[in-house]
């Protein structure tokens, strides 16, 4: 069961959510600009995935949450969001639901973000607390933890 407690399992979890609740009648006629504004955030939320874990790569730490990080990076994206992979994730989530013309899908976006700070964001905090006192309180003043 552990190898299941990773982000991108958590989020397939909720895009076949979306897509089984779209597919049940739980979803919307999608006027034709809603399938391109889906597109777009996917690929917003892709692209910030890649830069982010990129930024976390070339600062020499982990992007896998239940390891120990050796480094706090605050600089580039993690300068506007304390979790840019997730807000990746979130912003994926929000796309594909609009590609299903899922609303309930839109619904499930703030719960996927719930079980994700649940799950995940707050032991990472507890970690990066832990390993870097006075860095992570003087990011966690100034930087959002979402946006």
């Amino acid at each position: 069961m552990k190898y299941l407690n990773y982000p991108p399992v958590w989020l397939l979890a909720f895009m076949t959510a979306v897509y089984a609740l779209a597919r049940v009648g739980l979803s919307f006629a999608a006027p034709p600009l809603v399938p391109l504004a889906g597109w777009i955030l996917i690929a917003l939320g892709v692209g910030l995935m890649c830069v982010a874990a990129w930024t976390m790569w070339r600062h020499k730490t982990t992007v896998i949450p239940h390891k120990r990080p050796t480094a706090i990076v605050t600089n580039g994206v993690y300068a506007l969001s304390r979790n840019p992979i997730y807000l990746g994730d979130a912003f994926t989530l929000a796309g594909f639901a609009l590609l299903c013309g899922s609303w309930m899908g839109i619904v499930l976006v703030p719960a996927f973000m719930a079980v994700i700070q649940k799950r995940f964001i707050i032991e990472e905090e507890q970690k990066l607390r832990a390993g870097f006192p006075q860095d992570f309180s003087v990011w966690a003043m100034k930087t959002r933890r979402w946006l």
